[in-house]
């Protein structure tokens, strides 16, 4: 098993984005959905990524987004990657040629792994399911789900990440990557640069324990 990668997602500011490449994070989340209170407007978001590291993957996350405005979103800013974090259908998940696609699915009570079949994409992105939201609820799920899941695609675990389980959760689940946001947050929208520290260091302590079991 190769280490579990990490993605901050919701990143607001340059000194934000600085901070997660330095604790070692893989990629940076930009969160273009207007009604959530990580939103960043594209322009802001392009001021920052043009000044970072070539080597941290950028990420854009839209929430039901016009096909049109994300293709026009991630050439302003720079993004090779996206997160379809709403209620895209698999037809339209795979209508983006030059961009990668992670598809973002809730899992309630209800949840069967086998629609992951339904998305040919390169990754699936699992979060709880909430009533009204569409994630970043600081919420986790049945960790059982996700380990089902990763007979069908390559699984980012997000939902309810924190200092205190990470480790528990890359030990349960070994997924390809871990997706944090309010877990790491001072307020909604507001990263808590010590807890983003902190984080990454129990994601590093738990990699190498894993490593270490496997050797």
């Amino acid at each position: 098993m190769s280490r579990v990668k990490v993605k901050i997602c919701g990143v607001r500011t340059r000194e934000e984005a600085e901070a997660a490449i330095e604790a070692g994070a893989d990629a940076l989340g930009f969160n273009f959905w207007p009604r959530s209170p990580r939103y960043i407007a594209p322009i802001d978001a392009k001021a920052i990524t043009r000044r970072l590291s070539p080597l941290v993957s950028l990420i854009g996350v839209f929430v039901n987004e016009e096909r049109e405005r994300i293709i026009e979103i991630a050439a302003l800013v720079g993004l090779p990657a996206i997160q379809l974090h709403g209620d895209e259908p698999p037809a339209f998940c795979q209508s983006f040629d030059s961009l990668r696609v992670i598809k973002a699915l809730r899992v309630g009570e209800a949840f069967d792994c086998r629609v992951i079949e339904q998305y040919a994409v390169p990754m699936i992105l699992l979060d709880a399911s909430i009533k009204g939201s569409y994630g970043g609820t600081g919420h986790r799920f049945d960790w059982q789900v996700a380990t089902e899941a990763k007979r069908y695609a390559p699984v980012m675990l997000a939902g309810g990440l924190r200092i205190e389980n990470v480790a528990e959760a890359i030990a349960t689940v070994r997924p390809a990557a871990i997706d944090v946001c309010s877990g790491i947050e001072a307020e909604p929208g507001r990263k808590d640069l010590r807890k983003l520290r902190e984080f990454m260091l129990e994601v590093t302590r738990a990699n190498a324990l894993v490593a270490s079991e496997i050797d």
